[in-house]
This record gives structure tokens, C-alpha cells and sequence, in this order.
């Protein structure tokens, strides 16, 4: 039997991913509306925006209804569909589109805007991220949390030369259009605060607990096995309580980013309107 805290934090999750299901479709639905006001290469960008996010809404939904703890291989429901390797895939997946959306957005602002800092950064956050898949499936696989340490040191490393060029495109843009991206600085720092400060130490320690204890840990190939066949039903909160508030801020707020994504303004609302010349000045007589 599932404890009440078990259950209660299950069914916020599955809730969670109902509602932002719901609001991808409304989201969608606002596309469509906006379609006239958008220059077809904004268009374009948003409806690749509005795909990107299905991917990662899905992905997460997916992983609500159905938590994995990937290295112990404990789940919540007993089914196939709880298996560590469909739910590894289905999380790399969701976050290289996750990612994905972050570049696409920094590409768009920092092109509109002129912004070097951006145009440099904007390659290299999916490749980043790619190697942080790369070394979670090496955790995930051998049960060796070092490979954890590295997935989480460079999603805040990736995080922060997002924030960092985020907070040089700000004095380039208008005064209305600063709020939507001061608010992506907030939750971007608030974000690298927690992995370096909670996330990484968690699983550092739990790495350094292991080597303490002796443990040994299963080569790729068996890891390969044990991820397809081998599941443990767990209820107990005692097992879940460390992956309830990574997992909680993930499935919403995370998700809600994604959606902004979506709504963003167009480029050429974020460009800074040109002053007009005052009256008498060498471009103002230039322009008679």
C-alpha cells in the first residue's frame, strides 16, 4: 500500500502533467490566432517553438504519471512502461528539445538585438547538453552517481552562459519587453543556486557513501540488461523523499518555461526603436 504522502505527491504530479497538456493546446491555439501578426520567419520560429515544447510537455507528462528513480530502478506503478530504459529515452529526449528551445530563443533575440555574447553562445548549449545525457546514461547504466555529478554540473554550467547572456541582451531591449526575459534571469539563477548548492553536493555525497562502502558497479553491457528487466515497485516515502522536490519544480516550473517559450515577442518588437533626430542636428538636416 502507497503512504498518504506517496499518494498525495503522485497524484500532484499527474495532475500536473494534465494541466500542461491543457496548456500546450491553448498555447497552440494562441499560435494560430497570432498568425497574421507574425512575419512568416517569426511564425516559423514559433511553431518550431510550439513543436519542441510538445516533445518535453509530453515527455514530462509521461514521467509524472510514471516516476523512475533510475539508479536504484525503483518506480511507483508496476508496468513495462516503468522501465528505466523507456523512461531514460523518453527524459533524453524531452530535455535535448528542452535545451533545443533555449537556443533557438537565444539565437533569435540575440540576432534581433546584435548581440555577440548570444550568437556565440547559442551553439554550444545542446552539445552541452548531449555530453550531460551522456554522462546520466553512464550513471543510469553502471549505478555509479560520479557520472550524475558531471550530467548536473553541466546543465548548471549550461544554465548560467545562458543567464550570463540573457543579462547583456536586457539594456539592448525595450522597457515592455524586459519583464518576460528578467523573469527567465530569475528562474535561471534560482536554478543554477539549486544544482550547485543541493543537486550536485546530493549526489556527490552519494557517490563518495558508495566508494566508502565498496561498491561495485555493473559494466555498460549488464547495465543494459538491468535497465530493460529489472524494476523495484516501491511505496515507501522513505525511498522517494530525496526525488520529490527536483521532481516537483521539473514537471512545473521547468514545463512552464517551455510554454513561455512559445508566447515569446516577435524579433522585431525587440528591437530598440531608433530615437528620432532633434530638430537642427547634422541627421536631421542630412534627412531634409
Amino acid at each position: 500500500m502507497m503512504t498518504n504522502g506517496v499518494i498525495s505527491w503522485w497524484h500532484f504530479l499527474t495532475a500536473l502533467g494534465v494541466f500542461n497538456i491543457v496548456a500546450w493546446a491553448l498555447s497552440a491555439a494562441a499560435l494560430s490566432r497570432r498568425r497574421t501578426a507574425l512575419a512568416d520567419e517569426a511564425h516559423r520560429t514559433r511553431r518550431l517553438q510550439l513543436f519542441l515544447s510538445a516533445a518535453y510537455v509530453l515527455g514530462c507528462a509521461f514521467r509524472s504519471a510514471l516516476p523512475v528513480y533510475d539508479v536504484p530502478r525503483l518506480c511507483l506503478v508496476d508496468s513495462w512502461l516503468s522501465s528505466v530504459m523507456i523512461g531514460r529515452s523518453v527524459a533524453t529526449v524531452a530535455e535535448l528539445c528542452f535545451v533545443a528551445q533555449w537556443a533557438l530563443m537565444l539565437r533569435e533575440i540575440s540576432k534581433a538585438t546584435g548581440s555577440s555574447t548570444g550568437r556565440i553562445v547559442a551553439p554550444l548549449l545542446v552539445p552541452l547538453i548531449a555530453v550531460a545525457e551522456t554522462c546520466s546514461w553512464y550513471s543510469v547504466l553502471t549505478t555509479s552517481n560520479i557520472g550524475h555529478v558531471a550530467e548536473e554540473s553541466l546543465w548548471a554550467l549550461t544554465a548560467a552562459l545562458l543567464v550570463a547572456s540573457a543579462v547583456t541582451l536586457l539594456p539592448k531591449l525595450p522597457a515592455g519587453r524586459r519583464p518576460l526575459i528578467a523573469g527567465w534571469c530569475v528562474a535561471g539563477i534560482a536554478y543554477v543556486g539549486y544544482m550547485l548548492t543541493v543537486d550536485v553536493p546530493m549526489y556527490w555525497a552519494r557517490w563518495l557513501s558508495d566508494q566508502a562502502d565498496g561498491r561495485r558497479y555493473l559494466s555498460i553491457a549488464q547495465g543494459l540488461m538491468d535497465v530493460i528487466h529489472h524494476r523495484t515497485v516501491s511505496h515507501r516515502w522513505e525511498d522517494w523523499q530525496n526525488e520529490v522536490a527536483w521532481m516537483s519544480l521539473y514537471f512545473s516550473v521547468a514545463v512552464w518555461i517551455s510554454l513561455s517559450f512559445i508566447h515569446a515577442p516577435a524579433p522585431g518588437a525587440l528591437l530598440v526603436p531608433r530615437k528620432p533626430p532633434a530638430p537642427g542636428s547634422a541627421r536631421a538636416a542630412g534627412a531634409r
